[in-house]
């Protein structure tokens, strides 16, 4: 450190030589390096000047500040010592003034002390004759507080002299006048005009009055029930008002009410700092706190009453809301007025029912429009009844269906107002539950899910003559089947998505599963389709049955065309095939048939063909047509005719024809037929044949029943004898 100090090349130091140093930097140093050294020095050399002009400032100021200062300090030290001059002069004046006064007053001391005693005594004499006048005055110009004070302020002095008798007509007058006092604080408790903060006053001065405290409990406590049940019955005669006026008036009158009288029944009661001369007893605090948690049950109890039979019918979803929400937050602000309940609980199920009976008036409102639809769709259907072709019975279908989706979306949205971010009992994990769980999807949803499966199965039930037009059987079949592969599913995933059902839902609560309502939809569409093509069944066997049983078979004439009855039988298949057509296809039933001239052809060849294997070859003597018939059934596989149908086309048609064709076979069972008899039932089957078979899966099945009922006819024939199939196939083809 002393070498780079003492050495003259350091810029810094002492002992620096510039002449020595521009020397070593001319040898050592290139041009530039010297260049750059010059520049640093200089910059060096400008930022030492800017420092020390920037501490000359500095200093300066700091000069000046210090000089006002002490400026400043001599003009005040010269004014404070004239102070002192004054207040030494005062202080002489006042020590030669006590003086004189001392001198003055030595001899007469004692006198002054005994008269200035003496006058206080008559001064509180003076008071005490004049209290009586002077209670009585406050008292009847109402100014009970200031008369229990003056009476509480000699209430000492006649107690210590009332055995005086001059102080005993004073004592009696004021006892007197208190007693009445105390009527009039008390008569305060039964007027329906006083306010909560006079009777408050008046239990306070009654307690000062050394009036016992349990009798003042129970009289206020009795005064504010009379006070709340007035309120609530002016509650109640509003409960035509708008419901958020309601919840508002209940807020400001009762509940603020209600506030106000525990608070001042516990300043009063409870937390009131006892007086030296007042009787409170040990256990009176918490006699006192059972009282008033009485008291707040039963008054709460009714209002909560009241509340929830308001809320359960308003129809603005969005206003019941607002109301809820301004009710929850009062409660819960004053939910410390009870010890012993917590009333937001019983809140959070006043607004849980609330939202419960929404939800039972939406499922109502989505029922009777199920139920407007479906009296439209049965109107449509018995005005077209007469008419050809399906009568639009897609656009139907869809008529039922999507509107009752779209209004079943519109309640979910209206719902939805309950859970809003901003309502404080939207956070509620028991709200969420019963609400988003318990009523929207299973009380609403999946109950109108029920609803409309046991409305749809419901005209299933009934006779065998409907009041409802059959088709529309089909239609609320193909219903249950949309509703059973999309629907279901469709509206499920909605409410879940909108209710965040997965999160909400705990093991207390039942969640019905799809695919438990997707099976009652497909139960519920089976049904009804087994009973269209019952109902249809029967209606096409109802004609056949009173074709044979209507006729004399045997004195018919010999047969020259096919009976009406079986082109009837034909024409009605038809119209059926186009309304099912409409709304169920062939792709998992029917084989593709085309109705060309080419296909019938072969069709008539196949069933000439049958026809005469099963009973051409027979001639009338060795035509043993019961050997016939069991030989054919040997080979033949037993056909079940009231079985289930599948949801396509053909099967429905073949189920309605196998109706129709055992109820033909068993009428023909019944009767007996003379040789032409059997010959027309020959001609009716064989066209009933012709035309048939394109409307069944299975066309053997049609040869076997039509075979059945020929036989049966053979059967019961006096004189079997058919005829050539070519004259059968002439007549049948004339038509």
């Amino acid at each position: 450190m002393t070498e780079n100090t003492s050495n003259p090349y350091n810029i810094n130091g002492q002992h620096f030589n510039p002449d020595m140093y521009l020397e070593k930097m001319l040898k050592e140093c290139t041009l530039k390096q010297i260049m750059d050294n010059e520049a640093e020095i200089i910059r060096d050399t400008q930022t030492l000047h800017s420092d020390m002009q920037t501490l000359v400032y500095e200093n300066y100021n700091k000069f000046i500040s210090a000089t006002d200062t002490i400026r400043k300090m001599k003009n005040d030290f010269k004014k404070m010592e004239d102070s002192m001059e004054s207040l030494s002069s005062n202080m002489d004046s006042i020590t030669s003034f006590s003086e004189q006064i001392s001198s003055t007053l030595q001899g007469t001391r004692q006198q002054i002390t005994r008269l200035s005693s003496v006058h206080t005594l008559l001064k509180k004499l003076q008071f005490l004759f004049k209290l009586p006048a002077k209670l009585k005055d406050k008292m009847n110009n109402g100014n009970y507080s200031q008369a229990v004070q003056d009476y509480i302020h000699a209430q000492r002095v006649l107690n210590q002299y009332g055995n005086m008798p001059s102080f005993q007509g004073i004592q009696k007058d004021c006892e007197e006048i208190v007693e009445e006092l105390k009527v009039k604080l008390r008569t305060q408790f039964q007027s329906r005009d006083a306010t909560t903060k006079s009777l408050a006053e008046s239990v306070d001065l009654l307690l000062q009055l050394k009036e016992p405290p349990e009798s003042l409990c129970a009289e206020f406590l009795s005064n504010a029930e009379n006070r709340l049940t007035e309120q609530l019955k002016q509650l109640k005669d509003m409960c035509e008002n708008d419901v958020i006026e309601f919840v508002d008036m209940g807020s400001s009158g009762f509940m603020s009410d209600l506030c106000l009288i525990v608070a001042s029944y516990k300043d009063m009661f409870v937390n009131r700092i006892p007086l030296d001369d007042t009787e409170f007893s040990d256990d009176f605090d918490s006699k006192a706190i059972v009282k008033l948690d009485t008291f707040v049950l039963n008054n709460m109890k009714n209002y909560f009453d009241l509340i929830g039979k308001r809320v359960e019918d308003v129809g603005d979803t969005a206003i019941l809301v607002r109301a809820l929400d301004r009710f929850y937050r009062r409660l819960h602000a004053v939910n410390t007025l009870c010890n012993e309940t917590d009333f937001s609980t019983t809140a959070t199920e006043i607004v849980i029912n609330a939202g419960r009976k929404q939800c039972r008036s939406h499922l109502h409102s989505l029922k009777q429009h199920l139920t407007e639809a479906l009296a439209k769709v049965r109107q449509t259907l018995a005005a077209k009844v007469s008419q050809d072709g399906d009568t639009g019975l897609a656009e139907l279908q869809a008529s039922l269906v999507m509107p009752t989706i779209e209004k079943v979306k519109g309640v979910l949205q209206d719902l939805l107002v309950f859970l809003q971010p901003e309502l404080m009992f939207s956070g509620k994990s028991h709200f969420l539950q019963c609400f988003c769980v318990d009523e929207v999807r299973e009380g609403l949803v999946i109950g109108f899910l029920h609803h409309l499966t046991a409305t749809a199965s419901g005209f299933c039930s009934g006779s065998d003559v409907p009041k409802f037009p059959p088709t529309l059987l089909l239609l609320l079949s193909k219903m249950c089947i949309e509703f059973k592969e999309s629907s279901v599913h469709y509206l499920l995933t909605t409410t879940d998505d909108l209710f965040n059902i997965q999160r909400h839902a705990s093991l207390a609560n039942f969640v019905t599963s799809e695919s438990e309502i997707c099976n009652n939809f497909q139960t519920a569409a089976q049904n009804l389709l087994n009973h269209y093509v019952r109902l249809q069944g029967l209606s096409v066997s109802q004609m056949l049955r009173k074709s044979v049983e209507t006729r004399d078979w045997l004195h018919t004439i010999e047969p020259r065309t096919v009976r009406a009855v079986m082109k009837r039988v034909v024409e009605d298949v038809t119209a059926i095939e186009l309304q099912v057509s409409a709304l169920y296809d062939d792709s998992d039933g029917q084989i593709d048939r085309s109705s060309d001239s080419s296909r019938r052809t072969h069709s008539v060849s196949v069933s000439r063909h049958q026809y005469r294997s099963n009973w051409s070859s027979y001639t009338p003597s060795h035509l043993d047509s019961s050997l016939v018939t069991n030989i054919h059934k040997l080979f033949s596989e037993r056909i079940e005719i009231f079985s289930s149908v599948q949801f396509n086309k053909a099967s429905i048609l073949t189920g309605i024809i196998k109706i129709s064709l055992k109820t033909f076979l068993e009428c023909v069972r019944l009767r007996t037929f003379s040789k032409y008899g059997l010959q027309q039932i020959q001609v009716d089957t064989h066209y009933l044949q012709l035309y048939l078979w394109r409307f069944v899966s299975d066309e053997n099945l049609v040869h076997f029943l039509l075979d059945e009922i020929l036989g049966s006819a053979v059967h019961r024939c006096l004189e079997p004898v058919l005829m050539e199939p070519s004259v059968v196939d002439i007549i049948c083809e004339r038509g």
